[in-house]
């Protein structure tokens, strides 16, 4: 075999990474069929500490609940770089005609978290196999529970960003929208703050023959969720994004009763920290202010959710050039930021990190659809371009700092 440096002055080490492909999906075939949500990740877990141990890692269960890590150290002190994954799927019913569809009624890998794993496992043992790192440490981290339950900050309070103690982490999340062969990134804020509300209107319910006697609720709601699009439209500075969603409504019981009262439930996106913290008083302002003026009263809660993916310039430029050794030059592109968010913004909050796109989209293989979609899919093909980058972007972290 060829020396590692001469391996990492080239594509070939996609080549090499590349003899893990039957493996890889092979993987993730198989997480594809066994769904497992968040902080139920068990099975998934079991698999991926057993593989660990094979490689003769440093591995710890259990972690953050249901997480699992592993430690790939050199032959002298250096750094500490973090590779992260996620694990779990959503409560969604796969609708895919293939042979891997989901086993488990209602659960989907409809995310890619199940790739995600898959290559992660497959970047551990491409650089265990191949060479230790000269210096420094690599830790594996294999994260329960990112859709919506915060497994980030399980591990991080259970100390997985210590022992050892890990100076930069990056992650990466597959994406359909962009082609097999390429990877975009985001400088600075990389993925919005993700935050809930919920507004509970309450009116006073009767008759629908009878309006004026009442206090109808659902009129009232209509009327508030189309005044808070006017906190987007007309209320924030248009170079600052936000969004506000409502993506449940539920009131009433019969065509001929007014409503007594509506819960409304939704999303609140934005990638300004500070006009994320103006934003309960915001949105309350405007709930308070029609509720009066038609007669009704509320409550409303809002909830902090993921803060926003704060991308490290030195990382990204990381992922920049381990993309042109890994795929040649031009196949990279640096673009706006999401308003999706992801709980990798917890270690970038406490560590400089990157979190960059995979493509995995293909026509012809009908990897076309967007994720959270319940025919979502992905080609692939790459699977081994995955833990080639993850691989180069830890060797060039490692090689770069002291």
């Amino acid at each position: 075999m060829k020396n590692v440096q001469a391996l990492y002055q080239s594509s070939e080490i996609l080549e090499k990474a590349s003899e893990l492909k039957e493996q890889l999906i092979a993987w993730r075939r198989d997480f594809h069929q066994h769904p497992e949500l968040g902080f139920e990740e068990v099975r998934t877990a079991e698999i991926v500490a057993r593989h660990l141990e094979q490689l003769g890692l440093e591995v710890k269960r259990g972690v953050g609940r249901t997480g699992v890590t592993a430690v790939l150290r050199g032959k002298e002190p250096g750094p500490t770089i973090g590779l992260r994954a996620d694990m779990d799927a959503l409560p969604i019913q796969d609708q895919k005609q293939v042979e891997y569809r989901s086993h488990v009624s209602g659960k989907m890998h409809a995310c890619g978290h199940d790739a995600h794993t898959s290559i992660l496992m497959g970047t551990a043992q491409f650089l265990t196999q191949m060479r230790r790192p000269e210096r420094g440490t690599i830790k594996f981290i294999f994260q329960p529970a990112e859709e919506g339950l915060g497994g980030a900050q399980a591990m991080i309070e259970d100390g997985v960003l210590s022992d050892p103690q890990v100076d930069a982490i990056a992650g990466l999340h597959v994406f359909p929208f962009v082609p097999v062969g390429r990877i975009t990134a985001v400088r600075g804020i990389g993925c919005a703050a993700s935050d809930s509300i919920q507004i509970r209107i309450i009116g006073r319910g009767g008759h629908a023959a009878y309006p004026h006697m009442t206090v109808d609720a659902i009129a009232v709601s209509a009327e508030v969720i189309s005044a808070l699009q006017h906190i987007a439209s007309r209320n924030v500075d248009p170079l600052d994004s936000v969004v506000i969603t409502i993506g449940s409504i539920h009131g009433g019981t019969a065509r001929n009763v007014i409503a007594p009262e509506v819960v409304l439930e939704g999303t609140v996106r934005t990638l300004n920290p500070e006009l994320r913290e103006q934003m309960p008083e915001r949105i309350e302002r405007v709930i308070k202010g029609i509720t009066e003026a038609l007669g009704a009263t509320y409550e409303f809660t809002y909830h902090m959710g993921y803060p926003s993916v704060k991308n490290d310039d030195a990382m990204v430029d990381l992922v920049l050039k381990a993309s042109e050794q890994v795929l040649g030059a031009g196949k990279y592109e640096i673009v706006k930021p999401s308003m999706g968010g992801e709980d990798f913004s917890y270690y970038t909050h406490k560590i400089p990190g990157v979190f960059f796109r995979l493509g995995v989209g293909n026509k012809e293989k009908n990897a076309v659809y967007p994720l959270h979609h319940p025919q979502f899919d992905l080609d692939e093909d790459a699977l081994p371009i995955g833990v080639a980058m993850l691989a180069e972007v830890a060797h060039l972290f490692l090689q770069n700092n002291p």
